[in-house]
């Protein structure tokens, strides 16, 4: 059991039994947090079916804005960082809606580094970085996944580093693509990512 709702449990014990009702409020505060976990990790389940079938589930985008919800109720800055990184990357991957999706990842971009989440932040900076490579600012797309990447590799995430390697490749001059295509190979490897493997295949031969 979550020990959130374990606490909670043990508050309302305590107001039943002992009439002490003054940790209930501590109570909903323990759950509303806990909820938000939930409900968001509950979201990322949809999108990972999305990404299988390419076909929208409207309680995808309600999960995230209810837990963006939650994590505002309990001034939880780390998890409303989270919540707008989801909700930016739903309209972006499932809607191609560029303008909502911008608006959330820079919210999260900001929230994440005021709180220290590089993980966090390392999602967004990979995402707004595709963004701006769908504007054809380039330069710009080019910063933000070396800045997401430079993150990764400090963080040990290798295949968050290969995947936006794959990003790299369709930026790089051709003297770069090589080595690129080859580093974020044997980074996939490693780890067994198999469908990041796939796409950096995919974008070897588009661009030698």
């Amino acid at each position: 059991m979550d020990e959130r709702v374990r606490w909670a449990g043990e508050l309302y014990e305590r107001a039943i039994f002992n009439g002490d009702a003054a940790g209930l409020a501590t109570a909903d505060r323990e759950l509303d947090a806990a909820e938000a976990d939930l409900v968001l990790a509950r979201g990322k389940v949809l999108h990972g079916r999305f990404l299988e079938n390419r076909v929208e589930d409207p309680r995808e985008l309600e999960l995230f804005e209810r837990a963006l919800a939650l994590y505002n109720s309990v001034d939880d800055e780390r998890g409303q960082a989270l919540a707008f990184f989801w909700i930016g990357c739903f309209h972006q991957v499932v809607r191609d809606d560029t303008e909502p999706a911008v608006s959330a990842l820079t919210l999260s971009r900001e929230l994440a580094t005021k709180t220290g989440d590089d993980l966090t932040l390392s999602y967004a900076l990979r995402h707004l970085g595709v963004a701006a490579h769908s504007a054809g600012n380039l330069d710009q797309a080019r910063a933000l996944l070396e800045e997401s990447t430079a993150i990764r590799r400090t963080l040990g995430f290798t295949a968050g580093v290969a995947a936006n390697l794959v990003g790299l490749i369709y930026l790089a001059d051709g003297d770069d693509v090589g080595a690129l295509a080859d580093e974020a190979a044997e980074l996939a490897a490693s780890v067994g990512a198999a469908t990041i493997s796939a796409q950096i295949e995919a974008a070897r031969r588009s661009r030698l």
